[in-house]
């Protein structure tokens, strides 16, 4: 196809900004889609995308267009995820793209999520295109919302568009817009095949399948390509573009979107990101994206011992179409054998273990999440330590390293003192504050990651009435007084509940995890000592009573020596059972330490 009538572009917003609905609209617009085939959320093929009302991963969709002048154009478009947690999949879909549309509530205005993604779109050199949706609503304040937009970007008014997803208002000049101002793909159609793939999944039936983005050539069913990476060669047995389900093509040449299909079975072999070009050709490797870096860990294992390797090959199928999700086997004392796996945020987290739990029928233990540290050790040498368990002992221990993370909080600039309140609490730095259109303000901070990750995002919506967003990007390491607290179930150490917190919160960190605990864990026939450690130091300890007969119901009346007889028996039997028993800890437990925080 001729390159010059193809575009590429994505769609993306801070979360609930309407990136989806416009996405439908599109769809119906251009006649891909009809009335009767039409439903909300129509490219959110998952179900936990429609409970949540959230997308989860891109989507892409290839349309025809007829523009006024009368050209036929094919305009590829990929609607993202909004929610930080799945930045890495607008990075993937940017890679594939020369333009954005940056798509604003009318009602909200610019979010942290939308300073986050336009900057990520200026990083790619791309066209941006600013949408102010949802001007339908009677709270919608459109010109207010555009001034913010061209304080942001430093745009022409004119360049912006108003639209309602919802009614289609709009639609027609945005479609315009595109063909207009994004530019045709560069690339030559003549030189040998080369493509950048974005993403991948796998089928029972078909293996492998590739999100590809052409970049260079041609491909076609029967041609012999290669993955750059690893070298790995296999004949192209399947081509198609998206339609929006996967719909068959004889070939897929420069700046077209598609997915291929070969003879491939071995998961591992795909890397996204990765050049897929003509085998034996000597080309040069494209850049890809930003590999992510996982941020947040936890364990995972299987309810039973038995589901091991079907939870390894789900992970396996999982980490395929989920580029950012890493995992390795691990075992602990307490759960057996299972993995660590590591994710960009708790909402990751939360969504891997449903599709997990959904798509491979398995039911599984998770962990309390925990962040990354560094550990220097005293010969010089520097570790990732992705779990409390993993920490050395402390005479090896030269220094510990915590994550921090640049935070952006958008919030209207009457709330200002509340965040600012905020996060001086989990230890902020403040760096800067900037005023957006005179109506919002951003704050920018340099905080430990292990402060922002579990109930901060909650704090800060309760704090701004729920006007205030965040958005937040690794920074660095930076040395901490912290220490590992072990927690003791009758004498042995769980290494699942140990936590990592600064030194001069451990002992009442250990103290709320005990009280926890011990509401979380059913009573036995002995007592159950729950301890907390530092080290060698006992810092708290609670126990938990036992079940008790009543042994003197029998009695009544008699010489008190056989009471007491009675009593001395039962308590030898106590120590006795205490000394063989083991204590069942309950899932509820592990996620009780995430309860006792610093500041709960």
């Amino acid at each position: 196809m001729d390159v010059s009538l193809i575009r590429n572009f994505s769609i993306i917003a801070h979360i609930d900004h309407g990136k989806s609905t416009l996405a439908d609209r599109i769809l119906l617009h251009t006649g891909l889609v009809s009335e009767r085939e039409f439903r909300a959320q129509f490219l959110d093929d998952m179900d936990l995308e429609r409970e949540r009302g959230i997308t989860i991963k891109a989507h892409p969709v290839t349309v025809e267009y007829h523009a006024t002048g009368g050209e036929r154009y094919q305009v590829n478009f990929i609607d993202t995820p909004g929610h930080v947690d799945f930045s890495y999949e607008v990075s993937r879909s940017l890679a594939a793209c020369e333009g954005v549309l940056l798509v604003v509530d009318a009602t909200q205005g610019i979010e942290a999520q939308t300073v986050a993604n336009a900057y990520l779109a200026l990083a790619h050199d791309l066209v941006i295109i600013p949408v102010v949706n949802k001007i339908d609503l009677p709270s919608a304040a459109p010109d207010a919302v555009s001034e913010e937009i061209v304080a942001f970007l430093g745009c022409d008014p004119a360049d912006i568009h108003y639209a309602s997803a919802k009614t289609g208002e709009g639609i027609p000049g945005i479609m315009e817009a595109i063909i207009e101002m994004i530019p045709p793909p560069p690339g030559n159609p003549f030189a040998p095949f080369r493509g950048l793939i974005f993403d991948s999944v796998y089928d029972d039936y078909r293996g492998v399948i590739t999100y590809l983005r052409v970049v260079d050539g041609e491909v076609k069913t029967g041609d012999r390509v290669e993955m750059l990476s690893s070298g790995r060669a296999y004949e192209v047995t399947d081509l198609g573009i998206f339609a929006p389900d996967m719909k068959p093509v004889k070939s897929l040449s420069a700046g077209q979107v598609g997915h291929v299909v070969g003879n491939l079975k071995d998961i591992r072999a795909v890397k996204v990101g990765d050049t897929l070009a003509a085998a034996g050709s000597q080309v040069e490797a494209l850049p890809g994206y930003v590999e992510p870096k996982s941020m947040v860990y936890c364990g995972l294992y299987p309810s039973s011992t038995e589901n091991f390797e079907n939870l390894r090959k789900a992970l396996d199928r999982l980490a395929l179409n989920d580029a950012s999700f890493n995992y390795q086997p691990e075992s602990s004392a307490a759960l057996g054998h299972g993995f660590r796996c590591g994710f960009l945020g708790l909402l990751h987290m939360e969504i891997v273990q449903e599709r997990l739990e959904r798509e491979s029928g398995l039911d599984l233990v998770k962990t309390a999440p925990n962040v990354t540290y560094e550990v220097l050790r005293t010969e010089g040498t520097v570790t990732e330590v992705h779990s409390p368990a993993d920490i050395p002992d402390p005479s090896f221990i030269a220094e510990i390293r915590e994550p921090v993370v640049k935070l952006e909080v958008m919030a209207p600039k009457e709330f200002i003192g509340a965040v600012m309140t905020l996060a001086e609490e989990r230890r902020g730095d403040h760096k800067g504050l900037e005023y957006i259109g005179g109506r919002r303000a951003l704050l920018h901070y340099e905080i430990p990651f292990s402060e922002i990750v579990f109930d901060f995002y909650d704090k800060l919506k309760s704090s701004t009435r729920g006007y205030g967003t965040m958005d937040y990007e690794f920074a660095r390491y930076e040395a901490a007084d912290l220490v590992k607290v072990d927690i003791l179930i009758h004498g042995q150490p769980v290494d699942a509940l140990s936590v990592i917190c600064l030194r001069g919160k451990a002992d009442a960190r250990g103290r709320r995890i005990l009280a926890r605990l011990r509401k979380e864990i059913p009573k036995h026939m002995f007592q159950v000592a729950l301890q907390a450690a530092v080290g060698a130091r006992i810092v708290a300890r609670e126990n938990i009573s036992p079940f008790r007969k009543n042994v003197l119901a029998k009695c009544y009346g008699g010489d008190v020596t056989r009471k007491r007889k009675l009593l001395e028996k039962q308590k030898e039997g106590k120590k006795r059972m205490r000394a063989i028993g083991s204590v069942t800890v309950p899932q509820k437990a592990f996620l009780a330490v995430l309860e006792a925080r610093d500041d709960a």
